[in-house]
């Protein structure tokens, strides 16, 4: 039941980052997770999220490029979401090993029991601070969130205090609309 959490709250940000795109009318490449090969997001993207494993688009400051469960050879474990500053022809485990290619890296946790919403978070906690250390020997810091579904009183006060100290730049329940939206808005625009 794991897996489909994830893939549910995989399928939910996907949409919600299709929409910011389309809002904006921007085009955008999505990366098919069968076949590995990207191809034009078309009006016509019904159901597109269960067979997407990326998508791409451009920014004022460049290509970004956000592909889903990347193994981080820096961090030497899997990350939930990684954006990269390159575009969908460029992506390739080529860029995955360059440091400085990563411009945000973040944990989603689509289980939505409240018992075991602290587990969850300790195993984000967790990542989040691996990939800040990992990075920091390059002496890099790309910016960093967490998106989860079920968030506690005593979760919100952990990431509240690393949000005001800089350990962490963004969060979102993703239960709550309004947070998804402004996280997705920041991800797209960095």
């Amino acid at each position: 039941m794991r897996n489909v959490g994830g893939f549910m709250a995989q399928k939910k940000l996907t949409r919600a980052i299709i929409a910011h795109l389309r809002l904006g009318e921007q085009d955008c490449e999505w990366l098919h997770s069968d076949n590995n090969t990207w191809a034009q997001l078309s009006a016509e993207d019904t159901d597109v999220e269960l067979f997407l494993r990326g998508i791409s688009w451009n920014t004022t400051k460049g290509p970004r490029t956000l592909i889903y469960n990347v193994t981080v050879p820096l961090v030497g474990n899997n990350v939930d979401l990684c954006l990269f500053n390159c575009s969908a022809s460029d992506y390739s485990g080529k860029i995955v090993r360059q440091p400085g290619a990563y411009v945000a890296l973040g944990e989603l946790k689509g289980g939505i029991d409240p018992a075991g919403a602290d587990e969850h978070w300790k195993t984000a906690h967790t990542a989040l601070n691996r990939i800040n250390v990992a990075f920091k020997t390059k002496k890099l810091e790309p910016h960093t969130f967490f998106i989860g579904a079920a968030i506690e009183a005593k979760m919100a006060s952990e990431i509240w205090k690393m949000l005001k100290q800089g350990k962490l730049e963004n969060a979102a329940n993703l239960t709550d609309e309004m947070q998804i939206a402004s996280v997705t808005s920041w991800l797209c625009g960095l």
